[in-house]
């Protein structure tokens, strides 16, 4: 029957765990170096604005928010830098069960593709979603946050296809 029908049977692949992880984790640093080069080149508030605009969705303190006052804050780094990188360590492991379930993850562009197309949809789901329930978060749609995620997407995809192992390697 699955031959009529053209379907192969599903077997399910083995992802690499630790190279997920690493992947969205370093990926992670590298959306938030851009950011922070970025706001302190082009932001008129300063490198810490993303910071004070993120680390309210755990705390729940909106209070630099209402001001404009987004100077250094150790606490308000601390929580954004939690969030972040737990949340690029999950989108690093998401990512990598889409390109090894897929077999994307075999060659460069296929992967980086993919990569791209899930920093998108982060983009969408960060900027648009959201934003019903922090809104706040508005204020950092943009080409620039765009970007950023498109590149975090293909750091992780680059990342997970360069540092997984294969079973041969196990």
């Amino acid at each position: 029957m699955e031959t009529f029908l053209g379907l192969r049977s599903w077997h399910w692949r083995a992802t690499d765990w630790v190279a997920a992880a690493v992947s969205g984790f370093a990926a992670g640093a590298v959306l938030m170096i851009l950011d922070l080069v970025w706001s302190t080149i082009f932001n008129p508030d300063g490198p810490w604005r993303t910071s004070h605009m993120i680390a309210p969705i755990f705390s729940g303190a909106t209070d630099s928010l209402q001001t404009g006052d987004y100077r250094f804050s150790v606490s308000v780094v601390i929580i954004a830098l939690l969030t972040h990188y737990v949340l690029g360590i999950v989108f690093g492991l998401v990512l990598a069960v889409i390109l090894a379930q897929l077999r994307l993850d075999a060659e460069l562009l296929p992967a980086l593709v993919t990569g791209a197309c899930v920093g998108l949809l982060l983009y969408v789901v960060n900027f648009e979603g959201l934003t019903a329930f922090f809104p706040w978060l508005a204020g950092l749609r943009g080409t620039a946050t765009l970007a950023a995620h498109l590149v975090f997407g293909c750091v992780a995809a680059f990342l997970y296809w360069r540092l997984k192992r294969t079973a041969t390697e196990s």
